[in-house]
């Protein structure tokens, strides 16, 4: 931990974090924010210096510069310019942390110069409360002109941080962003990812408060453990706690500290609420909003003979490798195999036959769920292998070219949610960001690794997409949902 003086000699210039308006400016619990200290009378630095506080989480960050001496592998002693972030370095309290990812950046005044930039992550708490570099840039390069660093004997860092909620301080969710979260029992931060997901999809909530549930087995019923979830997402002053729910599966304490892959747990609690959506005024809710339909084909190139069979999906898995943008990934998954040579086509009456298989959709869900496929089995290594290939997706997409013939209602969709996952084939963590109204403004949930989170996960990131007249039907319903039968 570095020990700041004063900042006599310079002056800071903050900015706003939020363009868009000036009250989101002033919220001291943003997750992120984009400020800029001009520290004067550089050539005179003799000691460090702290711009004042810029607020993000409810925490003082702070720029801190200072000069700093080091050693060539000549053992010659060069001036270097030290650049740190500090996060609540007044707080003398033990028992604080935060992470935190930074970007700090010294600026060029030059109209053709280049910025220097240093990105950074850390858990900051009372021990280690400032993180950065002692060599950010050499005094030699700092005074370069061609570098464009100083003007006036005055330089500018911008600092750019993103914090997750803090530990051990006190924070209240639900006052400074309106929601709460989802305690994780060990490796749970998948299902807390899905379930906020969920929560957040207003028709299926509302559905699923109106499943009756009256003489249930409140230890077995996973309609009502997830009803109460979701109540108590929605009117909880506290995070919530999932135990309840994940009992009703039949699981046991290790089972939460355990391996669950996040689609085959979408599909279990789907079929689940599913079959007790049954002769209920709410049964078929589930396949109305997340059920497509897709027709396998294999015709023959040289003979009439065609084979189809239709087959009903709740999502679709999109390969990521050597795929730019999410509209390749839907062209490969519509391409054509050609059947021919030892691989011909058994077409019965006419014989081994040369032939195109693929696959074409008939009908997309209101609500589309699709599974990037970053993880895949790699034959030569024996192992399975992530894809950390950039990809792009997209706020708004038209997938009306993929489907067989032109739809009553058009494909276009709205992104809800993304499904993160950092980590490799060993282990991770999921964070989602949710796109609660269809607006660009997300939300992001933050489920903090337990002890042992990062050993064992699912690995497939997922993305919600909701088609735009699904939006439209359930945009009255947030906040207005009334719970039943709990």
């Amino acid at each position: 931990m570095i020990e700041a003086g004063n900042a006599e000699n310079a002056t800071v210039e903050t900015q706003p974090a939020c363009p868009d308006g000036a009250e989101e400016d002033n919220d001291i619990a943003r997750p992120e924010a984009t400020f800029r200290f001009t520290v004067q009378n550089i050539s005179q630095l003799k000691e460090q210096v702290l711009s004042p506080p810029c607020y993000v989480r409810c925490l003082p960050w702070k720029i801190l510069v200072l000069l700093r001496h080091t050693s060539t592998p000549e053992r010659q002693q060069q001036k270097a310019l030290g650049v740190f972030l500090q996060c609540n370095g007044d707080c003398n309290t033990p028992g604080w942390s935060c992470y935190g990812l930074g970007e700090l950046k010294l600026l060029s005044y030059k109209s053709d110069g280049v910025h220097l930039c240093r990105k950074l992550h850390h858990m900051y708490h009372c021990k280690e409360d400032d993180w950065g570099f002692a060599h950010f840039v050499s005094w030699d390069d700092l005074f370069d002109p061609e570098n464009g660093f100083v003007k006036d004997d005055s330089i500018t860092i911008e600092a750019h941080v993103m914090a997750e909620a803090p530990h051990g301080i006190s924070w209240d969710s639900k006052k400074h962003t309106g929601f709460v979260g989802l305690k994780n029992q060990g490796a749970t931060c998948y299902m807390n990812s899905l379930l906020q997901t969920l929560f957040f999809t207003n028709v299926l909530r509302k559905a699923v408060y109106k499943i009756p549930t009256v003489g249930d087995d409140s230890s077995r019923s996973v309609a009502f453990a997830l009803q109460r979830v979701f109540y108590d997402l929605q009117f909880s002053d506290k995070p919530v706690a999932t135990k309840r729910l994940t009992k009703s599966f039949g699981w046991e304490t290790l089972d939460s500290f355990m391996q669950h892959d996040v689609q085959e747990f979408l599909r279990v609690l789907l079929d689940k609420l599913e079959n007790k959506m049954k002769g209920t005024v709410v049964e078929g809710t589930v396949p109305k909003l997340f059920e497509g339909k897709m027709t396998s084909f294999i015709k023959c190139k040289n003979v009439n003979c065609t084979s189809t069979r239709v087959e009903t999906f709740y999502d679709i898995q999109l390969s990521v490798k050597e795929k730019n943008n999410i509209y390749e990934s839907f062209k490969d998954y519509i391409s054509t195999e050609l059947l021919e040579g030892e691989n011909k086509y058994d077409a019965g009456e006419h014989g081994l036959q040369e032939a195109e298989k693929g696959v074409r959709f008939d009908v997309f869900p209101p609500i589309l769920h699709l599974h990037l496929m970053r993880f895949q089995y790699d034959p030569q290594s024996d192992a399975s292998i992530k894809f950390n290939d950039k990809f792009e997706f997209y706020e708004e997409i038209n997938l009306d070219p993929y489907l067989r013939d032109i739809p009553a209602t058009p494909a276009h969709y709205t992104l809800h949610a993304v499904l993160v996952h950092s980590g490799d084939n060993h282990g991770g963590h999921y964070v989602v960001f949710i796109n609660p109204k269809g607006d660009g403004k997300d939300i992001t949930t933050e489920i903090r690794p337990a002890r042992g989170d990062r050993r064992r996960h699912t690995k497939r990131p997922l993305r919600a997409h909701q088609r735009r007249d699904a939006i439209r039907d359930g945009k009255n319903m947030r906040q207005k949902n009334k719970v039943q039968e709990i």
